[in-house]
């Protein structure tokens, strides 16, 4: 085998508002929780129902500047990135685990409390990011290159 691969993309709307906190090099690190509902059968009653399933997702840098900045409890998005696993020990003595997704790319879907439209995509790499609806870049930011996803890749 080549290699491995590490890539998730969730589609879901956040339970909670975005937290914004930084590392103590001063990096910006915004934290999602995002719910994703999954089909799954009922053994009792043998019907289909709607089950949720509960992410954290960790953004860095300007994407987590803009995360905290734009995004709201109830808002859809979508986010792709790489799975994380991290294991630490409480003050107490306990180990703990946890399994977060560190996000490459988050895209605003739904639209905004209040009105207006979604479609605004922030990416990890150089800050670049773009309003995909209106079609008009953010002050200070950069058209991404032709290689990012386009709403039709999205396979769901």
């Amino acid at each position: 085998m080549a290699g491995s691969i590490n890539s998730v993309i969730v589609i879901g709307n956040l339970t909670r508002d975005p937290e914004l906190k930084a590392t103590p090099s001063g990096t910006s690190v915004c934290s999602l929780r995002i719910a994703v509902n999954d089909q799954v059968k009922d053994q009792a009653s043998g019907e289909w129902v709607e089950k949720a399933n509960y992410f954290t997702v960790d953004v860095f840098g300007r994407q987590a500047e803009t995360c905290a900045q734009y995004l709201t409890r109830g808002r859809q998005v979508a986010v792709s990135g790489r799975l994380r696993w991290r294991q630490w020990e409480t003050q107490d003595g306990q180990k703990r685990e946890a399994v977060s997704i560190a996000a490459d790319r988050v895209q605003f879907i739904g639209p905004r409390e209040g009105g207006g439209g979604g479609g605004y995509q922030a990416q990890q790499s150089g800050g670049q990011r773009q309003n995909q609806s209106q079609g008009a870049d953010f002050p200070g930011s950069e058209t991404p290159p032709s290689s990012d996803y386009a709403d039709d890749d999205i396979p769901f």
